[in-house]
């Protein structure tokens, strides 16, 4: 059974009717995963995102990290999502992406999300079947850490069109990334390419590489995949600074436009 009919027989199977799908077109499905935290994984959903609505596309981004969401956060975003007779309407961001995320609906950001696995995935769920996205030409979904339920209930019931993998240059993460990956192969989701985040450090006097994670590993990593290595991004402190300050989206990215045009390259390919 493929993914895509792995999608639709779970969703047959609940036995339920979701009016907000019946108003959604969503062209392809795009997960961001890294298996292991703290490697960026959310930025490079958010700049994927950013990175395809400049160039025309009508984007969104559901925020599958439940117990650590970040997404509104990057993107500036405070106001809570308007519920209608038909569905939820995401939040927009200032450039027009569509955003959904349970920090969103929490009376504060630092909110913890204290639940276990059953109720986060029949969130995550929500997102997907009660959410009205309408049309849209890229949903990117950024998964959570890790291979547990959040991953699982996103790669059984949402029609991916692909995983993006994201590691940085230790090999501790292309071990963990590989995890993650198998995961997806396993289920049968389509592995677009890896990412590899602060790959290394731009000098701001001479422009010099500097690896401060030491030597690469990404190369090793795709190989085992058997997947192509897509980019290495910089460690930027202006993309931290941006992020904090709810202005993802005037990162400047010429580095990230060959990532978002492989995504959209391979994603269509894999439809």
């Amino acid at each position: 059974m493929s993914q895509q009919e792995r999608a639709a027989f779970m969703a047959a199977s609940e036995g339920k009717s979701h009016p907000a799908q019946l108003q959604n077109r969503i062209d392809h499905v795009v997960a961001v995963l890294s298996g292991k935290g703290g490697v960026g994984k959310s930025s490079v959903a958010a700049l994927l995102a950013v990175a395809l609505n400049q160039k025309g596309k009508r984007v969104g981004v559901l925020d599958a990290d439940i117990t650590g969401p970040s997404i509104p956060r990057m993107f500036g975003l405070h106001g809570s999502p308007t519920v209608l007779p038909e569905g939820v309407l995401p939040v927009q961001t200032r450039t027009g992406i569509k955003v959904m995320s349970i920090n969103l609906v929490l009376s504060t950001e630092d909110e913890a999300v204290i639940w276990r696995g059953p109720l986060i995935s029949s969130t995550i769920k929500q997102f997907w079947t009660d959410v009205v996205w309408g049309d849209l030409d890229y949903l990117m979904v950024d998964l959570p850490p890790g291979t547990s339920d959040a991953s699982l209930t996103v790669m059984q019931s949402i029609p991916l069109s692909g995983i993006m993998l994201v590691t940085s240059p230790q090999d501790l993460a292309g071990m963990v990334v590989r995890k993650a990956a198998r995961m997806a192969q396993h289920l049968g989701v389509p592995i677009l390419g890896l990412v590899e985040n602060m790959s290394y450090v731009l000098c701001p006097k001479c422009g010099e590489h500097i690896d401060i994670f030491g030597p690469s590993q990404a190369e090793r990593t795709a190989l085992k995949l058997h997947t192509p290595l897509v980019g290495r991004l910089p460690l930027d402190p202006q993309l931290a600074r941006l992020c904090d300050a709810g202005k993802v989206e005037e990162y400047a990215m010429p580095l990230f436009e060959p990532v978002a045009a492989h995504v959209a390259k391979t994603a269509s390919r894999s439809k």
